[in-house]
């Protein structure tokens, strides 16, 4: 049985851990709850605690990747983002916290903090109290609803779901391709398309 609840923990951590935008972490905490029917509140701590570590991976790894992937001013445009959330204090914190109640990926969030080199102590706790709400009410739903697991793994691809990978692919490309210097600064929206070395 315990297996299959490190099978939660490293469903979640993998989801969390890729720079890319996958399908939200509770979606794998919700289908091995109801395949394996496993107790509610072991399966959202434990898969928080993997959404959490595989974020904090992130944000550890991704700056080695961007240094060669992107150009010294992109990543000083993105390192920008996490100076700001830095210096705005609570207001940085609150807007994490919201970000992640909100059914949106986190992965642009996390990624231009891994750039920026902001340090985890500033977005971990309040993605924390986010996270574990909106997981909360996702697994709980998820468990409300396993009566319908097949109507819920066809629903995978409902509007939502593409609605909300569309807006995380949006909001990935305006990390990169948006000059953020020029927005934060000079409150003006210019785009970038050269971000390679």
């Amino acid at each position: 049985m315990f297996y299959k609840y490190l099978l939660v923990f490293l469903g979640a951590l993998v989801f969390d851990v890729t720079p890319f935008p996958l399908p939200p972490a509770f979606t794998i905490m919700i289908f091995l709850q109801i395949k394996f029917d496993l107790a509610i509140w072991p399966v959202i701590i434990i898969g928080v605690m993997g959404s959490i570590l595989g974020r904090l991976i992130l944000t550890l790894y991704i700056p080695k990747l961007s240094d060669k992937i992107f150009s010294k001013q992109k990543n000083e445009d993105i390192q920008l983002l996490g100076k700001k959330l830095k210096e705005d204090g609570w207001k940085g914190q609150l807007f994490v916290l919201l970000y992640s109640l909100m059914p949106l990926p986190t992965t642009p969030l996390f990624v231009a903090a891994g750039i920026a080199k902001t340090k985890p102590i500033y977005i971990i706790p309040a993605f924390f109290v986010g996270k574990f709400t909106s997981d909360t009410i996702a697994v709980l739903t998820g468990k409300y609803a396993s009566e319908n697991a097949d109507h819920i793994l066809s629903g995978a691809a409902s509007w939502q779901s593409i609605t909300g990978l569309v807006l995380a692919v949006i909001l990935i490309l305006g990390l990169f391709f948006i000059d953020w210097r020029k927005l934060l600064e000079e409150h003006k929206l210019r785009l970038k398309l050269k971000t390679r070395k």
